[in-house]
């Protein structure tokens, strides 16, 4: 399972390409198959390329490139194949040089494209990003930044963290209902917008606060402007921020990663107990919530599975064969740990299931006597559609099959999740500001087929 993207945006009194460069190999976790910046040189210039972060910008000179203002994007995507559909997007409008850098997806681009087409728009990418260029472009032919951008959330749909850039001038914002994150910091040399607060403290810098859901924010290297544009009554934070997507050392909104993964596994200790003579993180998505768990549970922690941090990505792996073994490859057993013990294995979720059923057969093999699997979000039973990759029920273990059925399934003696009460009291927010779509399949925004959640949604905006 994979994040769909990471942004930032930099103004700065010196070049801000360095920045923006160390900024996104912090947010690296959010996306590596492709990555990019742009900055303002006169005129917006875009440099993207795919791979890792430092990949991508291997045939540029980073310290060379000029512009004391910029945004980046680093991008997770199966189907991306060449630097051209890397973001940021870029688009030179009537209204100016626009360039977009999106975490999330808009569940009615299609629709958007089409009325664009209809109007004479013509698409050289394709991308929903594209679209909401033109429809900015639009709408700043007789309006302020700030009531184009409301005109733009008015006309769309999903969940989305933007920065972007119309010249000079350089954006963040952030969706309605708060469903991506989105801070706001301060470094030496000026302001930046990112995804967490981890590409904030790369640059030395320190956070100043989350961007509120709704709200577009402005920065220069002197300071920052806000423009509250829209407000729900109810917010809908992706809880896989914090069970998994995010960086454990991030803080967002307000809640320290960290802690929240330590709660889960507390309370999945208590929720779902087991006999066994160690805990072993699957690693390393699992660590922080099997110490809360060893932590409550009594039961010793213990690095039973060691990573290897240099494998290669599966889809570059050569054969079928050497494919099929990347469990092993990726995970080996500590055999004096393992042998003749009852392990119980904690990590974050199971989506579809195959990883943690190699993961079960391979402890096996070594000697475990007894493989407890113990998971620190609620089951999975339906598809996000707000951009993680995981859209059909079809990939869903979890969907239309029992605890038990399940537990068959990965080959475990036991199979214990937290509760949806019990997450949601790890993470510390109210229930309904929280988006559960994929554990409860409702949903907070309307989709075609879906059950819609907030049935009390504020549907028409008053004009400044």
């Amino acid at each position: 399972m994979n994040e769909n993207c990471g942004v930032v945006a930099i103004a700065s009194r010196n070049r801000a390409a360095e920045s923006i460069f160390l900024a996104l190999m912090a947010l690296q976790h959010r996306g590596q198959e492709a990555a990019g910046i742009a900055v303002f040189d006169g005129g917006i210039k875009n440099f993207r390329g795919l791979g890792l972060v430092q990949e991508a910008f291997r045939e540029f000179e980073i310290d060379g490139i000029e512009g004391n203002v910029g945004i980046g994007h680093v991008y997770y995507s199966v189907k991306i194949s060449m630097p051209e559909n890397a973001q940021p997007t870029l688009l030179h409008t009537h209204a100016g040089d626009i360039a977009i850098a999106h975490n999330g997806i808009i569940t009615n681009s299609e629709k958007l494209k089409e009325e664009l087409m209809e109007k004479g728009h013509i698409f050289y990418y394709g991308n929903e990003e594209e679209a909401i260029a033109y429809l900015l472009a639009d709408y700043l032919k007789d309006r302020s930044v700030e009531k184009a951008v409301k005109q733009v959330m008015k006309k769309i749909q999903g969940s989305y963290s933007f920065t972007f850039m119309i010249d000079n001038r350089v954006f963040g914002l952030r969706d309605p209902l708060g469903i991506k994150p989105l801070c706001i910091g301060k470094f030496e040399h000026g302001y930046v917008i990112a995804s967490e607060s981890v590409a904030i403290d790369v640059l030395g810098g320190e956070i100043i606060r989350d961007v509120e859901p709704g709200e577009l924010v402005e920065i220069t290297p002197d300071g920052y402007k806000s423009y509250k544009l829209m407000e729900e009554k109810h917010k809908a934070h992706c809880f896989f921020e914090y069970v998994y997507f995010a960086r454990a050392d991030s803080i967002i909104d307000g809640i320290e990663v960290y802690k929240v993964r330590e709660r889960l596994g507390e309370i999945l200790a208590r929720e779902q107990p087991a006999d066994a003579d160690y805990v072993i993180p699957i690693p390393d998505s699992g660590r922080a919530h099997a110490y809360g768990y060893s932590k409550a549970s009594g039961i010793p922690l213990a690095e039973g599975l060691m990573k290897n941090r240099y494998i290669a990505r599966t889809f570059i792996l050569p054969t079928q064969k050497i494919r099929e073994k990347l469990v092993q490859l990726k995970l080996n057993p500590v055999k004096s740990i393992v042998d003749g013990n009852r392990i119980v294995i904690v990590d974050d979720s199971i989506v579809r299931g195959t990883t943690m059923r190699k993961i079960v057969a391979l402890l096996r093999h070594y000697g475990a006597r007894e493989v407890h699997v113990r998971i620190a979000s609620p089951p999975i039973i339906a598809p996000c559609y707000f951009g993680i990759d995981m859209t059909t029920r079809e990939q869903l273990i979890a969907s239309g099959r029992s605890i038990e059925e399940i537990r068959e399934k990965i080959g475990a003696d036991s199979l214990g999740y937290i509760s949806i009460d019990g997450m949601v009291r790890a993470i510390g927010m109210e229930k309904n500001d929280l988006c559960l779509g994929c554990v409860t399949a409702e949903y907070p925004v309307k989709i075609e087929g879906e059950k819609f959640r907030f049935q009390e949604r504020i549907e028409k905006w008053e004009e400044d």
